[in-house]
Protein backbone atom coordinates (compact mmCIF):
# COMPACT_ATOMS: atom_id res chain seq x y z
CA UNK A 1 0.00 0.00 0.00
CA UNK A 2 1.30 3.57 -1.18
CA UNK A 3 2.29 5.80 1.66
CA UNK A 4 -0.39 8.52 2.29
CA UNK A 5 1.00 11.87 0.68
CA UNK A 6 0.52 14.46 3.15
CA UNK A 7 1.11 18.91 2.50
CA UNK A 8 -0.70 21.82 4.42
CA UNK A 9 -3.28 23.52 1.86
CA UNK A 10 -0.76 27.08 2.65
CA UNK A 11 1.24 25.34 0.61
CA UNK A 12 -1.27 24.51 -2.30
CA UNK A 13 -2.49 27.93 -1.73
CA UNK A 14 1.04 29.53 -2.56
CA UNK A 15 2.15 27.17 -5.60
CA UNK A 16 -1.28 27.71 -6.67
CA UNK A 17 -0.94 31.43 -7.13
CA UNK A 18 2.20 30.79 -8.91
CA UNK A 19 1.22 28.25 -11.59
CA UNK A 20 -1.91 30.21 -12.08
CA UNK A 21 0.19 33.59 -12.26
CA UNK A 22 0.60 32.93 -16.75
CA UNK A 23 -2.75 32.28 -17.17
CA UNK A 24 -4.28 35.44 -14.88
CA UNK A 25 -2.05 38.39 -16.14
CA UNK A 26 -4.47 40.21 -13.20
CA UNK A 27 -3.22 38.52 -10.68
CA UNK A 28 -1.61 40.16 -8.12
CA UNK A 29 -0.52 38.89 -4.57
CA UNK A 30 -0.62 41.27 -1.49
CA UNK A 31 0.78 39.89 1.77
CA UNK A 32 1.34 41.41 5.46
CA UNK A 33 4.84 40.65 6.14
CA UNK A 34 4.28 36.89 6.76
CA UNK A 35 5.15 35.44 3.28
CA UNK A 36 7.38 32.20 4.36
CA UNK A 37 4.53 31.43 6.52
CA UNK A 38 1.90 31.80 4.54
CA UNK A 39 3.80 30.76 0.98
CA UNK A 40 2.82 33.41 -0.79
CA UNK A 41 6.75 33.68 -1.20
CA UNK A 42 6.51 31.29 -4.05
CA UNK A 43 4.40 33.20 -5.93
CA UNK A 44 6.87 36.37 -5.31
CA UNK A 45 9.90 34.59 -6.42
CA UNK A 46 8.22 33.88 -9.68
CA UNK A 47 6.57 37.29 -10.26
CA UNK A 48 8.08 39.79 -7.88
CA UNK A 49 6.65 43.01 -9.75
CA UNK A 50 2.95 41.65 -8.99
CA UNK A 51 3.72 41.13 -5.56
CA UNK A 52 3.29 43.59 -2.63
CA UNK A 53 4.39 43.46 1.15
CA UNK A 54 1.95 45.69 2.89
CA UNK A 55 3.91 44.83 6.31
CA UNK A 56 2.02 44.64 9.49
CA UNK A 57 -0.78 46.46 8.61
CA UNK A 58 -3.24 43.87 7.66
CA UNK A 59 -6.36 46.69 7.70
CA UNK A 60 -4.17 48.78 5.47
CA UNK A 61 -3.49 45.93 3.23
CA UNK A 62 -7.38 45.40 2.55
CA UNK A 63 -7.60 49.10 1.18
CA UNK A 64 -5.23 48.53 -0.81
CA UNK A 65 -6.53 45.40 -2.22
CA UNK A 66 -9.68 46.90 -2.19
CA UNK A 67 -8.46 49.63 -4.68
CA UNK A 68 -6.70 47.25 -6.77
CA UNK A 69 -10.11 45.48 -7.28
CA UNK A 70 -11.23 48.33 -7.97
CA UNK A 71 -8.60 49.31 -10.66
CA UNK A 72 -9.35 45.94 -12.37
CA UNK A 73 -6.94 43.97 -10.99
CA UNK A 74 -7.33 40.50 -9.56
CA UNK A 75 -5.65 40.79 -5.66
CA UNK A 76 -4.83 38.26 -2.94
CA UNK A 77 -4.80 39.84 0.08
CA UNK A 78 -3.09 37.21 2.32
CA UNK A 79 -2.01 37.17 5.91
CA UNK A 80 -2.99 34.68 8.61
CA UNK A 81 -6.30 34.07 9.48
CA UNK A 82 -6.79 35.52 12.97
CA UNK A 83 -5.47 39.11 11.28
CA UNK A 84 -7.51 38.46 8.12
CA UNK A 85 -10.67 38.36 9.56
CA UNK A 86 -10.68 39.55 12.82
CA UNK A 87 -8.07 42.53 12.90
CA UNK A 88 -8.83 44.01 9.78
CA UNK A 89 -12.29 43.02 10.04
CA UNK A 90 -13.91 46.24 9.77
CA UNK A 91 -12.35 47.54 6.22
CA UNK A 92 -12.96 43.63 4.93
CA UNK A 93 -16.84 44.54 5.44
CA UNK A 94 -17.24 48.25 4.52
CA UNK A 95 -14.16 48.78 2.37
CA UNK A 96 -14.47 45.01 0.00
CA UNK A 97 -18.05 43.72 1.31
CA UNK A 98 -20.19 46.59 0.84
CA UNK A 99 -18.82 47.89 -2.76
CA UNK A 100 -18.40 43.76 -3.49
CA UNK A 101 -15.46 44.36 -4.81
CA UNK A 102 -13.51 41.75 -6.94
CA UNK A 103 -10.79 40.82 -3.27
CA UNK A 104 -9.88 37.32 -2.75
CA UNK A 105 -8.81 36.61 1.00
CA UNK A 106 -6.37 33.80 1.37
CA UNK A 107 -6.26 33.16 5.27
CA UNK A 108 -3.69 30.76 6.60
CA UNK A 109 -3.10 29.15 10.01
CA UNK A 110 -6.67 28.97 10.58
CA UNK A 111 -8.00 26.71 13.70
CA UNK A 112 -6.57 25.19 16.65
CA UNK A 113 -3.88 22.92 14.50
CA UNK A 114 -2.21 26.46 14.38
CA UNK A 115 -0.54 24.53 17.51
CA UNK A 116 2.14 25.94 19.38
CA UNK A 117 1.44 29.41 18.45
CA UNK A 118 -1.30 29.10 21.07
CA UNK A 119 -4.94 31.00 21.81
CA UNK A 120 -3.80 34.29 20.31
CA UNK A 121 -3.62 32.88 16.68
CA UNK A 122 -6.10 29.82 16.89
CA UNK A 123 -8.77 31.50 14.62
CA UNK A 124 -11.60 29.72 15.14
CA UNK A 125 -14.22 32.16 14.55
CA UNK A 126 -13.17 33.39 11.15
CA UNK A 127 -15.78 31.23 9.50
CA UNK A 128 -18.13 32.96 11.55
CA UNK A 129 -17.45 36.23 11.34
CA UNK A 130 -17.32 36.09 7.49
CA UNK A 131 -20.69 34.58 7.37
CA UNK A 132 -21.78 37.68 8.69
CA UNK A 133 -20.85 39.39 5.17
CA UNK A 134 -23.36 39.97 2.75
CA UNK A 135 -22.29 38.99 -0.80
CA UNK A 136 -19.30 37.23 0.78
CA UNK A 137 -18.43 33.42 -0.44
CA UNK A 138 -16.55 31.32 2.06
CA UNK A 139 -14.29 28.47 0.89
CA UNK A 140 -12.70 25.79 3.50
CA UNK A 141 -11.03 23.13 1.34
CA UNK A 142 -9.62 20.11 2.92
CA UNK A 143 -6.96 19.05 1.03
CA UNK A 144 -3.82 19.65 -1.79
CA UNK A 145 -6.03 18.92 -4.42
CA UNK A 146 -9.20 20.71 -3.65
CA UNK A 147 -7.48 24.16 -2.19
CA UNK A 148 -5.45 24.18 -5.81
CA UNK A 149 -8.82 23.79 -7.43
CA UNK A 150 -10.30 26.38 -4.91
CA UNK A 151 -7.54 29.27 -6.04
CA UNK A 152 -8.65 28.80 -9.44
CA UNK A 153 -12.26 29.00 -8.68
CA UNK A 154 -12.26 31.99 -6.93
CA UNK A 155 -10.08 33.81 -9.69
CA UNK A 156 -12.82 32.54 -12.27
CA UNK A 157 -15.51 34.06 -9.76
CA UNK A 158 -16.44 37.53 -9.96
CA UNK A 159 -16.91 39.05 -5.93
CA UNK A 160 -15.18 38.70 -2.78
CA UNK A 161 -14.10 35.63 -1.22
CA UNK A 162 -12.84 34.69 1.71
CA UNK A 163 -10.10 31.12 1.46
CA UNK A 164 -9.25 29.56 4.41
CA UNK A 165 -5.83 27.60 5.08
CA UNK A 166 -4.09 25.49 7.35
CA UNK A 167 -0.83 25.19 8.77
CA UNK A 168 -0.87 21.53 9.38
CA UNK A 169 0.31 18.96 6.81
CA UNK A 170 -3.07 16.61 5.68
CA UNK A 171 -3.66 13.67 3.82
CA UNK A 172 -4.51 14.58 0.26
CA UNK A 173 -7.80 11.99 -0.07
CA UNK A 174 -8.87 13.64 -3.57
CA UNK A 175 -7.28 12.33 -6.80
CA UNK A 176 -6.05 15.51 -8.66
CA UNK A 177 -6.98 13.73 -11.94
CA UNK A 178 -10.46 13.23 -11.40
CA UNK A 179 -11.57 15.81 -8.82
CA UNK A 180 -14.09 18.62 -9.87
CA UNK A 181 -14.65 21.31 -7.50
CA UNK A 182 -17.99 23.50 -7.97
CA UNK A 183 -18.30 26.28 -6.09
CA UNK A 184 -21.24 25.99 -3.56
CA UNK A 185 -21.68 22.12 -4.12
CA UNK A 186 -21.02 19.93 -1.58
CA UNK A 187 -19.36 16.77 -2.38
CA UNK A 188 -20.67 13.13 -1.27
CA UNK A 189 -17.71 11.31 -0.04
CA UNK A 190 -19.20 8.24 0.95
CA UNK A 191 -22.80 7.00 1.27
CA UNK A 192 -25.03 5.91 3.85
CA UNK A 193 -28.14 5.49 5.11
CA UNK A 194 -27.89 5.26 9.10
CA UNK A 195 -26.45 9.04 9.66
CA UNK A 196 -25.28 11.84 8.10
CA UNK A 197 -21.74 13.03 9.12
CA UNK A 198 -21.01 16.59 7.76
CA UNK A 199 -17.66 18.24 7.45
CA UNK A 200 -15.47 20.59 6.09
CA UNK A 201 -11.62 21.43 6.23
CA UNK A 202 -9.19 18.99 7.62
CA UNK A 203 -12.05 17.26 9.37
CA UNK A 204 -13.33 15.23 6.04
CA UNK A 205 -10.52 13.11 6.41
CA UNK A 206 -11.64 12.46 9.89
CA UNK A 207 -15.25 12.19 9.03
CA UNK A 208 -14.05 9.76 5.90
CA UNK A 209 -12.43 7.26 8.29
CA UNK A 210 -14.66 7.72 11.24
CA UNK A 211 -17.27 6.28 8.72
CA UNK A 212 -14.66 3.31 7.88
CA UNK A 213 -14.93 2.70 11.20
CA UNK A 214 -18.41 2.43 11.59
CA UNK A 215 -19.28 0.51 8.97
CA UNK A 216 -17.06 -2.08 10.51
CA UNK A 217 -19.41 -1.94 13.12
CA UNK A 218 -22.26 -1.99 10.91
CA UNK A 219 -23.66 1.49 10.69
CA UNK A 220 -23.92 2.95 7.43
CA UNK A 221 -22.85 6.74 7.59
CA UNK A 222 -23.10 9.29 4.35
CA UNK A 223 -20.38 11.52 4.50
CA UNK A 224 -20.60 15.00 3.06
CA UNK A 225 -17.75 17.31 2.42
CA UNK A 226 -18.60 20.92 2.12
CA UNK A 227 -16.15 22.34 1.19
CA UNK A 228 -17.80 26.26 0.54
CA UNK A 229 -20.13 26.91 3.23
CA UNK A 230 -21.19 29.81 2.09
CA UNK A 231 -23.03 29.73 -0.20
CA UNK A 232 -24.11 26.54 1.45
CA UNK A 233 -25.14 23.43 -0.80
CA UNK A 234 -28.53 23.14 1.15
CA UNK A 235 -29.83 20.79 -1.61
CA UNK A 236 -27.59 18.05 -0.73
CA UNK A 237 -28.04 18.80 3.25
CA UNK A 238 -31.74 18.80 3.14
CA UNK A 239 -31.96 15.45 1.19
CA UNK A 240 -29.38 14.04 3.72
CA UNK A 241 -31.33 15.21 6.48
CA UNK A 242 -34.75 13.81 4.76
CA UNK A 243 -32.89 10.44 3.80
CA UNK A 244 -31.07 9.97 7.06
CA UNK A 245 -33.06 11.72 10.01
CA UNK A 246 -30.02 12.63 11.81
CA UNK A 247 -26.52 14.57 11.15
CA UNK A 248 -23.22 15.51 12.78
CA UNK A 249 -21.70 18.36 11.86
CA UNK A 250 -17.38 18.28 12.21
CA UNK A 251 -15.10 21.28 11.60
CA UNK A 252 -12.00 22.99 13.35
CA UNK A 253 -13.43 26.14 14.07
CA UNK A 254 -16.39 27.06 16.70
CA UNK A 255 -19.32 25.09 17.23
CA UNK A 256 -20.79 28.87 17.14
CA UNK A 257 -21.31 30.36 13.40
CA UNK A 258 -19.43 28.21 11.53
CA UNK A 259 -20.31 25.10 9.67
CA UNK A 260 -22.60 23.61 12.34
CA UNK A 261 -24.39 26.62 12.16
CA UNK A 262 -24.70 26.97 8.99
CA UNK A 263 -26.39 23.08 8.59
CA UNK A 264 -28.50 23.76 11.42
CA UNK A 265 -29.71 26.77 9.99
CA UNK A 266 -30.44 24.73 6.54
CA UNK A 267 -32.14 22.18 7.80
CA UNK A 268 -34.51 23.84 10.42
CA UNK A 269 -36.67 25.52 7.11
CA UNK A 270 -36.24 22.33 4.68
CA UNK A 271 -36.20 19.18 6.65
CA UNK A 272 -35.70 19.94 11.01
CA UNK A 273 -34.14 16.70 11.87
CA UNK A 274 -31.43 16.81 15.06
CA UNK A 275 -27.78 18.67 14.50
CA UNK A 276 -25.14 17.44 16.49
CA UNK A 277 -22.22 20.21 16.35
CA UNK A 278 -18.11 18.83 16.81
CA UNK A 279 -16.14 21.65 16.89
CA UNK A 280 -14.18 23.75 19.43
CA UNK A 281 -16.82 24.82 22.10
CA UNK A 282 -17.12 28.26 23.78
CA UNK A 283 -13.48 28.28 24.60
CA UNK A 284 -10.12 29.73 23.27
CA UNK A 285 -7.43 26.99 22.65
CA UNK A 286 -3.80 27.10 24.05
CA UNK A 287 -0.67 26.03 22.93
CA UNK A 288 0.79 22.46 22.20
CA UNK A 289 1.95 20.37 19.33
CA UNK A 290 -1.80 20.52 16.73
CA UNK A 291 -1.90 16.62 16.08
CA UNK A 292 -2.17 16.30 20.02
CA UNK A 293 -4.56 19.76 20.15
CA UNK A 294 -6.39 17.97 17.62
CA UNK A 295 -7.52 15.13 19.74
CA UNK A 296 -7.69 16.93 22.65
CA UNK A 297 -10.39 19.41 21.49
CA UNK A 298 -12.42 16.18 20.53
CA UNK A 299 -11.72 16.83 16.17
CA UNK A 300 -10.82 13.27 15.50
CA UNK A 301 -12.01 10.40 13.48
CA UNK A 302 -12.53 8.65 17.16
CA UNK A 303 -14.20 11.60 18.62
CA UNK A 304 -16.55 11.42 15.17
CA UNK A 305 -17.16 7.77 15.94
CA UNK A 306 -18.22 7.84 19.69
CA UNK A 307 -20.22 11.14 19.20
CA UNK A 308 -22.71 8.97 15.94
CA UNK A 309 -23.07 5.95 17.98
CA UNK A 310 -24.38 8.39 21.16
CA UNK A 311 -26.65 9.89 18.48
CA UNK A 312 -27.85 6.87 17.40
CA UNK A 313 -29.15 5.88 20.63
CA UNK A 314 -30.56 8.83 21.47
Amino acid sequence: MADVIKKATRESYGEALRDLAGEYKDLVVLDADLAAATKTGIFKKACPERFFDCGIAEANMMGVAAGLAACGKIPFASTFAMFAAGRAFEIVRNSIGYPHLNVKIGATHAGISVGEDGATHQCNEDIALMRTIPGMTIINPCDDTEARAAVKAALDFNGPVYMRFGRLAVPVINDPATYKFELGKGVTMRDGNDITIVATGLMVNEAVQAAETLAAEGISARVINIHTIKPLDKDIICKAAKETGLIVTAEEHSIIGGLGSAVAEAVTECCPVPVIKIGVNDEFGHSGPAVDLLKEFGLSAENIVNTVKKALKK
